[in-house]
């Protein structure tokens, strides 16, 4: 199987390009690939490109562009994931697994119960790796598109797109109830709380945003599991 890298570029086939030192070093001296080695480029809009490496050493490589393929390994509902911010192994677990498993976007933001404070030049550095960790993720998956990733200091501020829905343990709603709902949704937005859940302030401001608290399943999950674990049941639902 082919490596495959994102590059933030536009990428054509029969040109050639320059590899940043970063991915140079990954080629040369995490994968020891060799010239003439083929491996996968794609920049995060649709498709990918083949291309075989003409030169490489651990601080500079060089990539000709073969052909173009237009695949799309894309769920077929656009699935947005609103994460109440929370530690940061736990979203960088909810990035990492959501990417894998198709979330088109990601909103982590502040609620009444959130652990995490990020400001100026802390929240830069975060967004910096949450994004290299999507990024990451794309790559090794084999997706063609990277998802996005932004913070939002208010609850009341974050976006629902499509069906709007969120985990309340004691709502009356259960995903039995939605089921035809979401196979015939084209764009669903999750919300899932921090460690200790959304406060009732929190779900009336959801309610306010447009979403729909549900239930799913008798047992609490842990932040970190809850979104992965929806984004799953959505995939199953739709194929069916």
């Amino acid at each position: 199987m082919s490596c495959r890298l994102h590059l933030n570029q536009p990428l054509e086939a029969g040109t050639t390009v320059d590899l940043p030192a970063n991915l140079a070093h990954y080629l040369h001296t995490v994968m020891r690939h060799a010239v003439g080695d083929t491996v996968i480029l794609f920049n995060g809009h649709g498709g990918e490109y083949h291309a075989v490496i003409d030169s490489l050493s651990r601080k500079a490589a060089s990539c000709r562009i073969t052909a173009f393929e237009n695949i799309d390994r894309e769920m077929a509902c656009r699935v947005h994931i609103v994460q109440g911010a929370c530690r940061s192994e736990k979203i960088e677990t909810v990035l990492q697994k959501g990417t894998e498993l198709g979330a088109a976007g990601f909103h982590i933001t502040r609620s009444e119960r959130s652990s995490l404070k990020l400001d100026g030049s802390k929240l830069d550095a975060r967004l910096d790796r949450w994004r290299k960790i999507v990024t990451e993720a794309a790559e090794q998956c084999g997706r063609t598109i990277v998802p996005t990733v932004h913070w939002h200091t208010r609850l009341s501020d974050i976006p629902c797109h499509g069906l709007g829905l969120t985990l309340h343990p004691h709502t009356a709603a259960s995903w039995q109830q939605i089921r035809t709902e979401i196979r015939e949704s084209s764009e669903i937005t999750l919300a899932v709380g921090p460690e200790g859940g959304w406060s009732d302030a929190d779900i009336a401001t959801l309610g306010e945003r447009g979403f729909r608290s549900i239930a799913f399943g008798p047992r609490i999950l842990r932040t970190e599991t809850a979104a992965p674990a929806l984004l799953a049941a959505i995939q199953a639902v739709q194929e069916q």
